[in-house]
């Protein structure tokens, strides 16, 4: 008798237990979206400052969406190493998340860490070859190195996924042009006035390869 009234306390102290886990739980669930939406109201009003404010009041390291969220205000709100630290958090706490590595890029792009940033769209690749924003970003980083030779490789696996995509279409002519691939750059520029005819960024092309035939025929 007395064993089984022991049972009884047992199995109603572990049911008390987890009535007040579940409210417990719900009411934080209740509170964090209260003031997720908030932030998102003092966002639209540009106010970035009331927006962090409302997170950091409900704030949870291993929350993976705080952190993220976090990360977006700080970069509105120019503080730039505050964001990183936001968005490397949410990084470690979901490393198979593509958007919280795309995220990091920004503040880490406004304070010059472009070898960082070159990193971590390598890292997005290892994950996601084809990963098209990843390769078209690098793409136009080499570029702006004139490392043609790498920023080749990433227009053309865009290209090859996108044949008809406007952006790394005219990147590739560029390209092309530029590492002394006349015929394909010319291809390249004609298919891109088939996308946005009168473009000028690809009539600027035909004309330099017109002029570079001319001197040639000279």
């Amino acid at each position: 008798m007395e064993l089984l009234e022991n049972s009884k306390r047992s199995i109603f102290s572990l049911l008390f237990v987890i009535l007040l886990f579940n409210s417990a739980t719900g009411q934080d669930f209740k509170t964090t979206g209260m003031a997720f939406e908030e932030s998102y109201k003092y966002e639209k009003e540009g106010d970035f400052s009331h927006a962090i404010d409302q997170l950091k009041a409900v704030y949870d390291e291993n929350s993976y969406e705080i952190n993220l969220r976090l990360g977006w205000l700080n970069y509105q709100a120019g503080v730039f190493n505050e964001s990183i630290s936001h968005y490397q958090r949410a990084v470690n706490l979901k490393p198979y998340a593509e958007e919280a590595k795309f995220g990091l890029v920004l503040p880490k792009a406004a304070i010059g860490k472009w070898d960082e940033v070159v990193n971590i769209y390598k890292e997005i690749l290892n994950i996601s070859p084809n990963q098209t924003v990843a390769n078209y970003r690098l793409g136009l980083i080499f570029y702006g190195r004139e490392d043609y030779e790498k920023a080749l490789q990433h227009f053309k696996k865009v290209v090859d996924l996108y044949p008809f995509s406007y952006d790394a279409l005219i990147m590739l002519a560029w390209t092309n042009y530029r590492m002394g691939k006349s015929r394909e750059a010319l291809i390249l520029f004609q298919k891109s006035l088939w996308y946005f005819p009168s473009d000028p960024s690809a009539l600027e092309g035909l004309k330099l390869l017109g002029q570079s035939q001319e001197k040639l025929s000279e």
